[in-house]
């Protein structure tokens, strides 16, 4: 114990914290405990550790389990390990941050995709083939600038074609990247309850296992108090 009254000494760190800021060994998860013994040997179930260190010791666990289920960690189980430490949130909003990224160049091919790719697109250039094809062939109301076979409306085809494509593929390797994005934050969000979910089942374990001890010692003491009530009716010879 510290000095001032309300304050505690962190068996790790050494620093002082007040009463609500530290937690008894003991008191900690069977993991998070395991870790602290890795770490120290010689702390006792009594004393008390900050919870920054608490932290820390559990992300210690929580390492050592994911390598042991899985190998070696990914770049985004770090990230997971360390929201866990801090508190902080895992979960990114990567819609809002990829569209505020995306450049002139880019809002552009998204808008050509998202128009190629659509019937008001179809259906307008079915007219205008139509329409090109009619006054060429008829040479109603203009003059016929593209006789039949239509070279040229071959090659402004042609020409719509080679642009079309390459815009089109720029919108959608944005997209995978998206996606892509999208799937690794689903990742740590899964990662992360899977997770806190262990740590709740440890916690309620723990809780158990001590309601069951607190309820055997009363046990005891009911059947020793019975006893003794029992040895002194009985009559003496």
């Amino acid at each position: 114990m510290g000095q001032d009254t309300g304050t505690v000494t962190c068996a790790v760190c050494g620093n002082t914290f007040g009463e609500g800021e530290t937690r008894r060994v003991c008191d900690a998860t069977p993991g998070t405990q395991a870790a602290l013994k890795s770490q120290m040997p010689e702390i006792g179930p009594d004393q008390s550790v900050c919870l920054p260190d608490i932290a820390r010791m559990r992300r210690v666990y929580l390492e050592r389990l994911l390598e042991k289920e899985r190998g070696e960690l990914t770049a985004l189980d770090e990230q997971v390990l360390e929201s866990l430490e801090t508190g902080t949130l895992v979960a990114d909003e990567p819609d809002a941050t990829w569209e505020d990224a995306r450049g002139l160049g880019e809002r552009a091919a998204d808008a050509v995709a998202r128009f190629g790719g659509s019937w008001t697109f179809i259906l307008t250039f079915c007219v205008i083939l139509a329409v090109w094809m009619a006054v060429n062939a008829t040479g109603f109301l203009l003059r016929t600038f593209d006789p039949y076979p239509f070279i040229l409306l071959n090659l402004v085809l042609s020409c719509i074609a080679a642009l079309q494509a390459p815009i089109i593929m720029m919108s959608q390797r944005r997209q995978e990247a998206k996606d892509r994005l999208r799937s690794e934050n689903d990742y740590k969000v899964n990662l992360k309850a899977e997770l806190e979910i262990r740590h709740l089942h440890e916690k309620i374990d723990l809780h158990l296992h001590r309601q069951w001890e607190r309820l055997a010692s009363i046990q005891r003491l009911q059947i020793e108090l019975l006893e003794e009530a029992a040895r002194g009716d009985m009559p003496r010879k």
